[in-house]
């Protein structure tokens, strides 16, 4: 599972607090020449992207660590966590993501991609990719089912059934024309909150599918209405998500991404507005606009709730 995050409540008492150093510390004068020689030493043939914004990440930094008086110490364990998420990295879990999940980063950044990639007010949101997609999920016809292995054996077998839901909509441009062969991939957790990855007792590739929209536009599928979940705990930035006194809960979401020729990829979820921590998201990816409304559904089996939602995306 990779080294955890070192004690920092310990080495945050050291060096700051020692010996009655605070208010010493708090008065010292830093060499003012530093940061600006550290921009400078950036070289003419540079990266021009990272010629850019480099001073200006440098000068953050920098003004961050003189803020706090940030401690050998205290450095050195952020480092130690940072590489603790890489070594529990995978193509099955991405730990540094989640990390920078729990601190709203994903969730800012996206919006800023997001915002300057717009060509019209009219786009669906996007949001954040999260940490367990996976490539390549099964393709398959529209009107079938994302849900495998589902028998009265399964834990959440009558949660699965009081929850089954029919998705459907259309994906459309940015003025209501449909737009044909749009490849719809979705995926969500089970009832227990665990994407099948993290679960052993799920076949692969349970609750994820792709689908292609018809000449209008339309896809559907069968699903679950989704269940909230705790972020996993288990790592460097769950432990560091205790630290802060957080709760590590996400609202039930639903996860997209819509691609087509010509139009920009759309990335995001869709939260199901009965849940909880709709206004305490623990990675602050919710949108008033991605929050929905499952309706009952009639006279269908296979379904007891419904939901109707069109993605617009933005073209190219």
């Amino acid at each position: 599972m990779g080294q955890m995050i070192p004690d920092l409540s310990l080495r945050m008492a050291t060096e700051a607090r020692a010996n009655g150093q605070k208010q010493k510390k708090q008065q010292v004068q830093y060499d003012p020449y530093f940061t600006e020689k550290v921009i400078a030493a950036t070289g003419p043939s540079a990266h021009p992207r990272l010629a850019q914004v480099m001073p200006s990440l440098v000068r953050h930094l920098h003004d961050f660590a003189r803020e706090v008086n940030l401690t050998v110490a205290e450095w050195t364990a952020a480092v130690d966590m940072i590489n603790a998420c890489g070594r529990m990295s995978d193509d099955r879990r991405n730990e540094t993501q989640l990390l920078c999940d729990i601190i709203g980063l994903e969730s800012l950044v996206d919006e800023i991609t997001s915002k300057m990639l717009a060509t019209s007010t009219t786009e669906t949101p996007s949001a954040i990719l999260g940490p367990f997609y996976r490539n390549d999920a099964p393709l398959k016809p529209n009107g079938t089912s994302i849900v495998q292995g589902l028998t009265p054996e399964v834990e959440w077998y009558e949660k699965a059934l009081e929850d089954s839901a029919y998705v459907t909509g259309r994906v459309v441009t940015a003025a209501g024309a449909p737009i044909k062969g749009a490849i719809v991939d979705v995926w969500h957790t089970a009832p227990n909150g665990l994407y099948e990855q993290q679960d052993e007792s799920q076949p692969d590739m349970n609750f994820r599918g792709r689908f292609e929209t018809d000449s209008e536009g339309r896809y559907a599928f069968y699903a679950l209405r989704p269940a909230s979940y705790p972020i996993p705990d288990d790592g460097p930035a769950g432990q560091f998500l205790k630290m802060l006194d957080r709760h590590p809960n996400r609202p039930g979401h639903i996860h997209f991404i819509v691609s087509a020729p010509n139009f920009r990829t759309l990335t995001t979820q869709l939260y199901d507005d009965r849940d909880q921590y709709i206004e305490n998201d623990s990675v602050f990816a919710v949108k008033d606009e991605l929050v929905v409304h499952f309706t009952p559904r009639e006279g269908d089996p296979e379904a007891r709730w419904s939901l109707k939602y069109d993605f617009v995306l933005g073209s190219m």
